[in-house]
C-alpha cells in the first residue's frame, strides 16, 4: 500500500492539545477528522520537528514542523455495485439521497448485497477519499429498509466527523410524513391514560420516553421509562380521511433519532402506523370510515407508511446551510389520493 506524506507548520497561538492544534492547522486538502488526528498520532504516524509524538494531548509549539505519514485509503471490503440512485445533492464532501423503499442503507448478515452502500461505492468510486482510512461513503444515519426518504453521506473524513457532530448535536432538521391509524388529538381522554404522551400548543402530539430493544423479540424496539436511550418524537395532523375520521397523514419530527423510533412512539400512542408490519399496522377500520376498496386498499399497503422528507442541515465544510426536500414516493401519494377520493 502506498503513503503520502503531509506537511505543514503549527501556526500561531496553537490550541493546548497536539490533536487540536493538528486539526486546526492541517491541510483542507488532507480531509483529516480530529478523531483521525488522534488515532495517527497514537500509531506513531505524526513527526513533530523531525521526532515522532505518540501523545495527542503533548503541547504544540508555535512554528514547529509537523510531517505526518498517510496511507492511501484502502478499497472497502464492501463491492461496488451499479444500481441507480436518486441523487438530490452532491458536492467534494456530501452527497444526498432520495432512497426508495426495499433498500437496506448498509450492508448486513441478511443484506450483503444491493444496499445503498454498495449503490454509492459504484456512483461515487474515486470521489470516496477515504473514511477512517478506508474509501467507503461516510454513513452518519440511518432510514429503515422500507422506508423512503432523505439521507446525507459523506464522502470524506472530515465531511463524516462534521456531520456525525450535528446528528449528536440534534442540530439536523428532520421532518417525515406519515399514515397513521386515528386522529392523534390534545381532546382524546384516551391519549391522557397514555404514559410519555403530551401535547404542545398548536395540537402538536409529543412522545417523550426510553427506547430500548425489545427483551424478547430481537428485531424490535420496545417503549421504557427507566434505562434504555432518550427518546422524543413530535407530531402534527396535517390532514384526516374518512368519516368517522380513521386515518391521518401527520408530519413527524426528530429530538433524538433511535432506531424504529417513529414507528414504535406512535404505536405506543395508538396510532401505529398503516402497513406497519413489526408494530401491528393492520388495524381494523369502522365499517362505515370508508368504501370497501379503500379500506382493501388501506390494509393491502405493502409497507410502513413513512418518508423522510425533509432534511436539513450545516455544511460539514463551507457552513452553509442546505435544505431538501423530497416528495412522496408513488405508493403514498396514490394511497393519498384514494383516500382523498372518498
Amino acid at each position: 500500500m502506498g503513503t503520502r506524506l503531509i506537511k505543514f507548520h503549527i501556526a500561531a497561538a496553537p490550541p493546548p492539545r497536539l490533536d487540536k492544534a493538528l486539526s486546526r492547522d492541517v491541510p483542507d486538502s488532507a480531509a483529516l477528522s480530529r478523531t483521525r488526528l488522534a488515532r495517527l498520532i497514537e500509531e506513531g504516524a505524526v513527526q513533530v520537528d523531525g521526532s515522532v509524538v505518540k501523545d495527542p494531548k503533548a503541547k504544540p509549539i508555535e512554528g514547529a514542523h509537523v510531517a505526518i505519514t498517510l496511507a492511501e485509503a484502502e478499497d472497502s471490503h464492501i463491492g461496488p455495485e451499479d444500481i441507480p440512485l436518486d441523487v438530490i445533492y452532491e458536492d467534494t464532501d456530501v452527497i444526498v439521497i432520495n432512497k426508495p423503499a426495499g433498500m437496506v442503507v448498509h450492508p448486513a448478515p441478511g443484506s450483503p448485497s444491493g444496499t445503498l452502500v454498495n449503490a454509492l461505492l459504484h456512483h461515487c468510486g474515486s470521489d470516496l477519499s477515504g473514511v477512517g482510512g478506508v474509501k467507503r461513503p461516510g454513513i452518519v444515519h440511518r432510514i429503515d429498509k422500507e422506508t423512503s426518504g432523505l439521507l446525507v453521506v459523506a464522502k470524506s473524513d472530515t465531511a463524516h466527523h462534521g456531520l456525525a457532530a450535528q446528528f449528536e448535536a440534534h442540530s439536523v432538521e428532520r421532518y417525515y410524513r406519515a399514515l397513521c391509524y386515528g386522529v392523534p388529538d390534545a381532546g382524546d381522554p384516551r391519549l391522557r391514560g397514555v404514559k410519555g404522551v403530551s401535547f404542545e400548543p398548536g395540537n402538536i402530539l409529543r412522545l417523550t420516553t426510553q427506547l430500548a430493544r425489545h427483551k424478547t423479540d430481537r428485531q424490535k424496539q420496545a417503549v421504557l421509562f427507566h434505562g434504555g436511550r432518550h427518546a422524543v418524537t413530535r407530531a402534527r395532523v396535517v390532514e384526516s380521511f374518512g368519516d368517522p375520521a380513521s386515518i391521518a397523514l401527520i408530519e413527524c419530527w426528530l429530538e433524538t433519532g433511535r432506531t424504529h423510533q417513529i414507528r414504535v412512539h406512535m404505536a405506543h400512542a395508538g396510532h401505529g402506523l398503516v402497513g406497519d408490519p413489526v408494530y401491528g399496522g393492520k388495524r381494523k377500520l369502522p365499517t362505515r370510515a370508508f368504501d370497501a376498496a379503500t379500506a382493501q386498499a388501506v390494509r393491502d399497503f405493502p409497507r410502513q407508511a413513512l418518508h423522510a422528507a425533509v432534511l436539513g442541515f450545516e455544511h460539514p465544510i463551507s457552513g452553509e446551510l442546505l435544505r431538501f426536500e423530497a416528495e412522496l414516493p408513488m405508493d403514498m401519494a396514490g394511497m393519498l389520493t384514494q383516500l382523498r377520493g372518498q
